[in-house]
C-alpha cells in the first residue's frame, strides 16, 4: 500500500486569494526567510563559543562581559 505524505504550509500563502493578492517578486519574503535562517545559524554559533569558553574555565562574569550582560542574565540564557 502506498502512503501519499503532504507537507503542510506554516506560511499561510496557501490562504492568500490571488484575485486580491496577485503575484509578485517573493524577494522580501526569501529575504526573510535568509535573515532568520542567519539569526538561527548565528544563536547556534554562540551557543558554542560560549559552551567553549566555560569548557575552558571562562567565569559567567567574563562571559557576561563579552555579551554585554551581567553574569546572571548569562548563565540563565546560557547556563546547563
Amino acid at each position: 500500500m502506498t502512503s501519499t505524505r503532504t507537507t503542510r504550509d506554516t506560511t499561510g500563502l496557501d490562504r492568500l486569494d490571488v484575485d486580491t493578492h496577485p503575484a509578485r517578486d517573493a524577494a522580501a519574503f526569501r529575504r526573510i526567510v535568509a535573515a532568520r535562517n542567519t539569526l538561527a545559524n548565528a544563536e547556534d554559533e554562540l551557543r558554542a563559543a560560549v559552551r567553549a569558553a566555560r569548557d575552558a574555565g571562562d567565569s559567567w562574569t567574563i562571559i557576561g562581559a563579552a555579551l554585554d550582560i551581567s553574569r546572571q542574565a548569562a548563565q540563565q540564557r546560557f547556563g546547563r
